[in-house]
């Protein structure tokens, strides 16, 4: 099974901009659906963004024409880049891919 490596969040001030990255320890070029969720304390994990892997994409309402996800088959990455970021959008980002996990990247929007 894949294993999955998150990178990239941090502490940004709101209008700023940050790129995660997914890593995985194997071929990702044959995995169908890629994506990036994340989560708050007390609430459901949610969807953030998708892309499979002919690079059609999917985005939450929320984050659409601010984060944008793309993937780098030959590198086996998987990357968000996130515009224009607001407190809204502080939470744990978690990458999945075949139904597994990574830890999850902290992300804090905060002046």
């Amino acid at each position: 099974q894949v294993q999955l490596v998150e990178s990239g969040g941090g502490l940004v001030q709101p209008g700023g901009s940050l790129r995660l990255s997914c890593a995985a320890s194997s071929s990702i070029s044959s995995i169908y659906l890629m994506a990036w969720f994340r989560q708050v304390p007390l609430k459901q994990r949610e969807l953030v963004a998708s892309i499979t892997k002919w690079g059609a994409t999917d985005y939450a309402d929320s984050v659409k024409g601010r984060f944008t996800i793309s993937r780098d088959n030959a590198r086996n990455t998987v990357y968000l880049q996130m515009n224009s970021l607001n407190p809204e959008d502080t939470a744990i980002y978690y990458c999945n891919a075949n139904k597994q996990w990574g830890q999850g990247t902290q992300v804090t929007v905060s002046s």
